[in-house]
């Protein structure tokens, strides 16, 4: 193998090969994924559960081509929490399921309108840093996880960030071959050993976790379904099909294919939302395709869609075992900080890649524009308060974006501009 060979969506991958790049994929999500689980205080085994249940279904209903792993949705965060405070978690979950439902519908009406209303309302100038703000706004929760901003700030929690981090990015540009593809995962690696050494991990947390039971049956429970909940839940659709698209966006400029026509932005999303209505059915949360793993292929450049099945079956496996599970739910944040640190960063990088590649010309204002009113929306902390659902960063500046463009759009139309290409 040679270094840095880039692995496509539809290669095999040696057996010796798909276990740890599974397992690093794994790991990737595992912070932020079984963090929605323990906000919402229920069981992260049925989330661990359905992130493979539904990353084997987003496979299948993209025929293989779109390499994405689904993991927690924080989107659902601030809704949920009212309506489980309210009425309790089963009246969330009827929300998820009608949330992911209403997605279907609108993949169904993206699949008889196409996909060129995309070209108008997110042009290159607006669709970069769009993509480039799902990386950047996440850099603070990164250093918070990492426990390197706040009152958690230790010097055992700091050497462990910054082995972690420092490991992840020598291992990308120095190691080799078989190596060569697996950085993250040997970092990971490097950082829990360096959290037992400097006690950020004790003995007796491990210990604990292999005395759990070896099998264990994750939490399952029907949905109950209330009007004002669902409609508490549903302006939720908006943002999760935002992100959608600008995780998509992002996957196609790192696998050097348009994954909105090809296996086309109705199946993606089609598949996410069908993930999500079947996670409220028996119990899980809802899920999303993940920036963490987008990251994670970025570095590597590992796109087949059989590791990031083999990691979906890791979680689904994992889900059943007391002992691997409970293990998993050690590693500290300073770990999993460290390891988002540069994941979150090369999203960004990726949205930057895609002003380059098209080469936008900011000698025209509309460009300038587009892009300096995206990027102050997404960074500046401006909230969009909808009902009981809030707009923030990375969705409220994409819908920004959008009016904008399609304001641009009308007024090219009206021959109103001064900046007509010609």
């Amino acid at each position: 193998m040679q270094n840095k060979r880039i692995i496509q969506v539809e290669d095999k991958v040696p057996a010796k090969l798909l276990i740890p790049l599974s397992i690093q994929h794994m790991f990737a999500m595992f912070g932020a994924s079984v963090l929605v689980p323990f906000l919402f205080g229920i069981n992260p085994a049925i989330v661990l559960f359905m992130n493979g249940v539904g990353t084997l279904l987003f496979i299948l209903i993209t025929k293989g081509k779109a390499p994405a792993y689904l993991g927690s949705s924080f989107a659902f965060l601030a809704p949920g929490l009212l309506i489980i405070e309210k009425w309790g978690y089963p009246y969330a979950q009827g929300g998820f399921v009608v949330v992911g439902l209403a997605g279907c519908v609108l993949a169904l009406i993206i699949w008889k309108c196409g996909t060129k209303w995309i070209d108008v309302v997110l042009p290159p100038a607006a669709m970069g840093p769009v993509v480039a703000l799902i990386g950047l706004e996440l850099a603070g929760t990164a250093a918070s996880t990492g426990q390197i901003t706040g009152d958690g700030v230790t010097t055992a929690t700091v050497v462990t960030f910054c082995v972690t981090l420092g490991a992840a990015v020598l291992g990308s540009v120095l190691l080799r071959g078989f190596l060569s593809v697996i950085p993250i995962l040997i970092a990971i690696v490097c950082g829990y050993i360096t959290a037992v050494l400097t006690g950020v991990v004790s003995g007796a947390d491990i210990a604990a976790a292999f005395q759990q039971p070896l099998f264990l049956l994750p939490n399952f429970q029907a949905p109950k379904f209330d009007p004002e909940a669902i409609l508490i839940m549903l302006p939720v659709l908006l943002v999760i099909a935002n992100e959608h698209i600008g995780h998509q966006l992002v996957t196609s400029k790192i696998v050097g294919r348009d994954l909105l026509k090809d296996p086309g932005l109705h199946r993606s999303l089609f598949a996410d939302n069908f993930s999500t209505a079947l996670s409220g059915l028996i119990g899980s949360v809802p899920t999303t395709t993940y920036g963490e793993n987008i990251g994670v292929m970025a570095i590597t450049g590992v796109y087949s869609v059989r590791v990031i099945g083999g990691a979906a079956v890791l979680s689904l496996i994992s889900s059943f075992i007391g002992p691997l599970t409970a293990l998993i739910q050690t590693i500290p944040g300073p770990v999993i900080g460290g390891i988002s640190f540069l994941l979150y960063g090369m999203i960004g990088t990726s949205g930057l890649r895609i002003l380059v590649d098209n080469r936008v010309d900011y000698g025209r204002n509309r460009n300038m524009i587009l892009t300096s009113v995206i990027f102050v929306t997404g960074l500046s902390g401006v909230t969009l308060q909808m009902g009981n659902v809030s707009l923030s960063g990375m969705t409220l500046a994409a819908i920004v974006g959008m009016l904008l463009s399609l304001l641009l759009f009308a007024f090219d139309k009206l021959h109103l501009t001064n900046d007509l290409a010609e």
